[in-house]
């Protein structure tokens, strides 16, 4: 599918064929972080990762820029299923609150995101990170706004 294709797709399609085709052909940070869509529905979105030792930080856990961006992917993603072809959305704001140190041995860890609101101008969705333990290591909080096809 070529970049003109996308703009055709409502957003919940075209989460849906990033899910199915995986995409290795694009690059993008879910690529560079092996993200896995797990779940797609409207509203929803679930990603789920394997932990590594590039993500530590210097404690030798797993960096918590890891989990922000768990979070930031599945919450806007999840926003993004809600749109019409030709719409876009950009994050205005991200509230992590990180709650335990996940480890870098390969771990699976899992987000989720659910929409709460989408307006005309602005979306909020809510998150969490779990680990493989279902121990939840973050949860978030975003505002997005809604971009329409002039943007």
């Amino acid at each position: 599918m070529s970049t003109t294709d996308f703009a055709a797709l409502s957003g919940l399609d075209l989460i849906r064929w990033i899910q199915a085709d995986r995409s290795a052909e694009i690059p993008s940070i879910g690529r560079l972080l092996g993200m896995r869509f797990d779940e797609v529905d409207h509203g929803r979105v679930v990603v789920s990762l394997d932990t590594r030792a590039d993500f530590s930080n210097p404690l030798g856990t797993v960096h918590g820029g890891i989990a922000a961006t768990l979070l930031d992917s599945v919450m806007g993603c999840a926003v993004h299923t809600t749109v019409a072809a030709g719409i876009g959305y950009t994050t205005l704001d991200l509230k992590v609150n990180y709650i335990r140190a996940a480890r870098t041995d390969g771990q699976t860890l899992t987000a989720e995101g659910t929409v709460i609101h989408v307006g005309r101008r602005t979306a909020t969705a809510e998150g969490k990170v779990l680990d493989d333990r279902g121990k939840l290591i973050a949860h978030a909080t975003t505002t997005c706004m809604i971009l329409g096809p002039e943007a």
